[in-house]
């Protein structure tokens, strides 16, 4: 696997490579799979990389059930191409991981049984996640089918607040309401 692996990088106990050959994909997880025992894969998810050559990432979570072990795979993913072989053949879990990659960032998986949007209906000509997609969203001319303006970002549940002196108050999560006794 030599020069189709970048060098490891151990954080937290989790080993994460970077596979270099988008074409070798499939055998690097056959391998992992079938000689290193990462019988499962956890997640499929994607970064964007805006502004930065290649622009997106696509990244595996494996875990091997009889060792307790992570690996973590990645593959930078050219803007202009935009595709990365699927690992269905492998793991059948990828079918909605990779249904759900390709609905909200644009990434098709090539070989993928039955790739269509998961999250979005079909015809929706933009891809949620990607960091050039406004936060307010756009305004769509499909009555009854998503919000015919702008949605309110003020107020909301996973709007962080600012100006407050620790990240605690600030972070959505954090947010508890109160209740009248």
């Amino acid at each position: 696997m030599g020069a189709t692996l970048s060098d490891p990088i151990e954080f937290r106990g989790e080993c994460s490579l970077t596979v270099l050959d988008t074409t070798q994909l499939l055998a690097v997880c056959r391998h992992a799979r079938d000689e290193l025992g990462f019988d499962m894969l956890t997640d499929v998810s994607s970064v964007d990389h805006y502004g930065i050559d290649p622009r997106f990432e696509v990244v595996y979570e494996l875990y091997g059930m009889s060792h307790h072990t992570y690996l973590r795979l990645k593959i930078a993913v050219d803007e202009e191409v935009c595709e990365v072989p699927s690992v269905t053949s492998l793991w059948r879990t990828a079918d909605w991981h990779e249904r759900e990659v390709y609905d909200m960032m644009g990434i098709r998986f090539t070989n993928h049984p039955d790739l269509r949007r998961i999250l979005m209906w079909e015809g929706y000509p933009y891809f949620p996640l990607r960091k050039d997609f406004p936060l307010e969203g756009k305004p769509t001319d499909l009555p009854d089918t998503a919000f015919t303006d702008k949605a309110p970002l003020e107020g909301g549940p996973f709007v962080t607040s600012g100006g407050k002196p620790d990240s605690t108050q600030r972070e959505p999560r954090a947010k508890t309401f109160e209740t009248e006794d």
